[in-house]
């Protein structure tokens, strides 16, 4: 248990540092309504071009993505969210994207 929270106190101070810096953080799934909307102006982070690889959590469904988990810019680190995320959820249909191609896909245990 030790080992898991030594690895999460440097994520939590990068993401500390992000929020700080007027990034926005946070997802659709997690809103409870009190939280503001992300500034008109900020780019779309699944959309921009400089970080083509996205890692995606599709609903049960299988219909729409649910969440956009991690984007880079490096497939290296797109593939480790990507494997990081099918250990998470693995019941789940998760995807690896490169830009609109899809690299690697996750159906769960039952496919």
């Amino acid at each position: 248990m030790a080992t898991n929270l030594g690895r999460l106190l440097p994520l939590r101070s990068a993401l500390a540092e992000a929020e700080a810096g007027g990034l926005w953080l946070g997802s659709s799934a997690e809103s409870d309504g009190d939280d503001l909307d992300p500034p008109s102006s900020a780019p779309d982070p699944a959309a921009r071009e400089d970080l083509p690889f996205r890692v995606e959590l599709w609903n049960e469904a299988r219909t729409t993505v649910e969440q956009v988990l991690a984007v880079t810019a490096n497939g290296s680190i797109g593939f480790a969210a990507y494997y990081a995320a099918t250990r998470e959820q693995p019941n789940r249909y998760i995807t690896l994207r490169h830009r609109n191609r899809v690299v690697s896909r996750w159906n769960g245990p039952g496919h």
